[in-house]
């Protein structure tokens, strides 16, 4: 997607362990948004002039978080709550450089309306693998198109980088 938009980027995996953060206090956007800021300041510490993008997507459902499951029982039990019901998917973006101290961090909230699946959808989902590393156990741009009915918001924040938001903040720190 960056490409697409006309960025010149290189990706540099952070080194931020994810499953040892606790979200237990945090709300589903903050928990986004700290994660997404962790990752940027990891990757920043090696790159201190660059401008770097950090981003991390999370599930709301009824306030609940639902992260990536660990394997196909954890998939299968994320898959068949979230395609149940209206759930929300938000993406924490934090763009910092810390050569000049720059740093904002936001997040977008998009509502999905998933369509039921069947038993046998469920099982060619599970048995593809597209629910592996990405949270809520799908992603629209996979199989998650046929499943998902609409959505109120950035189809790019469910692609798991909302680009509408990232170009208001890199406007905003250029500024």
């Amino acid at each position: 997607m960056l490409a697409q938009a006309g960025y010149k980027f290189r990706v540099v995996p952070s080194n931020i362990d994810e499953s040892t953060f606790d979200a237990r206090q945090l709300s589903p956007a903050a928990c986004a948004e700290h994660l997404a800021l962790a990752k940027a300041l990891d990757v920043a510490e090696k790159y201190p002039n660059a401008l770097v993008i950090g981003a991390d997507t999370v599930v709301d459902c009824d306030g609940e978080i639902i992260g990536k499951p660990a394997d196909a029982t954890q998939a299968e039990a994320i898959t068949r709550k979230l395609f149940s019901r209206p759930h929300k998917v938000i993406t924490g973006l934090a763009i910092v450089r810390l050569a000049d101290e720059a740093k904002i961090v936001a997040s977008d909230t998009t509502v999905v309306y998933p369509r039921q699946m069947t038993d046998e959808q469920l099982a060619q989902h599970l048995a593809c693998g597209s629910w592996r590393d990405k949270a809520g156990a799908y992603a629209i741009r996979e199989q998650g198109d046929e499943f998902v009915e609409r959505i109120e918001g950035s189809l790019t924040n469910v692609m798991g980088l909302p680009m509408e938001l990232l170009h208001r903040l890199i406007m905003g720190i250029s500024s």
